[in-house]
């Protein structure tokens, strides 16, 4: 546990840069737990009450999906890989990938029940933040 506490404070302090996990305006979610949204993406869970939600990643190693990993999920990206070759022999797949927080951002805006993370400088009053980190 050490080792990854003193990961998330050395993400954190690196990249500066505060996040948020943001949900469509439209979807009556308001707050999620840490433990809701690690089950969320590691497919664990699919939906929060009634809504079903479609958890987004950035592609490769952009520096807010190693923090989002480190600091939410709580694995590096050796644990991660490794727990997605476990489970794509269960038939379960990582969540959608997007190439740059705009397309985070507007897949958000358009498609209910998806959720994503981006810098918090990029939120504005068409998506809700439900977690900030």
């Amino acid at each position: 546990m050490k080792p990854l506490l003193l990961m998330s404070l050395f993400v954190s302090t690196l990249f500066g840069t505060q996040y948020s996990l943001i949900i469509s305006k439209k979807v009556p979610i308001t707050a999620i737990t840490v433990e809701q949204i690690r089950d969320i993406y590691l497919q664990k869970r699919h939906s929060v009450g009634d809504q079903k939600i479609i958890p987004l990643n950035l592609v490769g190693q952009e520096p807010s999906r190693i923090a989002f990993e480190a600091t939410v999920i709580g694995m590096g990206r050796d644990r991660l890989n490794t727990y997605w070759m476990k489970q794509h022999f269960q038939g379960n797949c990582p969540p959608t990938t997007q190439p740059s927080h705009e397309s985070i951002k507007a897949f958000v805006q358009n498609v209910e029940g998806s959720i994503g993370y981006i810098p918090s400088s990029m939120v504005d009053n068409s998506v809700r933040v439900i977690y900030e980190f």
